[in-house]
């Protein structure tokens, strides 16, 4: 065995999906539809809240930065993927698969806390709507966005360090469509006891306590709403938080199903279904969820249309 700072291989292989040979055509088309999917719709979100001012308020702050996140979480593992269905060869460089695992860990992170950034002003907006603005203050929105970004960086960057110190010796076939954590830390012949040990502590600050956090917000708001008499605004409000509680729970239930709670029996089909839930339905169906059918994102699109139009038409 060699050092313990250096790697005996130079790069992965990557599996891919468990997809039989004659159906590989067929996935590729899928998966393919499904990226164009998540990065159009996704870009169209983040272009009209730039362009309609009606839509320059802290939730669509948060929800620009949430769909940036989602376009770019998608695209950390969905191109490589795309180009290794098509390959005979799927190979990954030593220093692509670091690169890979540090930006997927990135934009994981950057969207649980968002997620937590849009529930916490969900819940300003439904329980204190008078005090709403003073709240939720332009310095205050700026935090919960910025403060994301830098933790997220260094809790990336602590991983992504500590996986680079450890050996890899013979076996550099990754059971996986992209370069994994876990998978990678079974690959290795170094010991990752300390790695497994930050994955667990961290992995509680950044996953479970924004997701517990996010609970507590949703079940103030029923609380809230249960006292309100106005049956159209208890349906309304229940169908909102229903829909964005459903995106939640997959993607922090898959998440900490994954890494927090493993279990001897997960079997390599299991683990990639599950990360497939994660990594590329979770950004598609975001922006149907939050934004496609929302009333002011509808208003907002017919605005910029009938602007265009009245622009060609000059």
């Amino acid at each position: 065995m060699m050092g313990r700072n250096q790697s005996v291989i130079s790069e992965f292989l990557l599996l891919g999906l468990p997809v039989e040979p004659e159906h590989q055509n067929l996935f590729y088309a899928l998966f393919l539809v499904m990226y164009l999917t998540t990065v159009l719709g996704n870009l169209l979100i983040i272009v009209l809240i730039q362009l309609d001012s009606h839509l320059h308020t802290p939730m669509y702050l948060f929800l620009s930065n949430l769909s940036f996140s989602d376009l770019c979480f998608s695209s950390v593992t969905m191109p490589k993927l795309l180009q290794n269905m098509q390959s005979e060869v799927p190979s990954i460089p030593y220093a692509g698969c670091l690169t890979q695992m540090y930006f997927f860990l990135f934009f994981a992170d950057l969207e649980s806390f968002l997620l937590m950034a849009m529930a916490y002003d969900r819940y300003v907006a439904i329980c204190f709507p008078l005090h709403y603005t003073t709240i939720m203050s332009p310095k205050l929105c700026l935090s919960l966005v910025v403060l994301p970004w830098v933790l997220t960086t260094f809790h990336a960057m602590l991983h992504t360090l500590l996986m680079a110190r450890l050996s890899f010796c013979v076996d550099n076939v990754i059971h996986h469509f992209f370069c994994d954590m876990s998978a990678l830390l079974k690959l290795s012949c170094s010991d990752t006891q300390v790695n497994e040990l930050v994955i667990f502590i961290t992995g509680g600050l950044i996953l479970v306590i924004p997701f517990l956090l996010i609970i507590m917000s949703y079940a103030q708001i029923v609380s809230s709403l249960l006292k309100v008499p106005s049956v159209r605004s208890i349906r309304k409000a229940f169908s909102t938080c229903g829909s964005h509680l459903s995106m939640v729970s997959l993607f922090y239930g898959t998440v900490i199903g994954l890494y927090l709670c493993p279990t001897a029996s997960n079997s390599t089909v299991k683990d990639t279904a599950m990360a497939v839930m994660y990594t590329v339905v979770t950004p598609m169906l975001n922006p149907f969820i939050y934004s496609l059918r929302n009333r002011d994102m509808k208003g907002a699109l017919g605005r910029v249309f009938r602007k265009k139009k009245t622009l060609f038409s000059l």
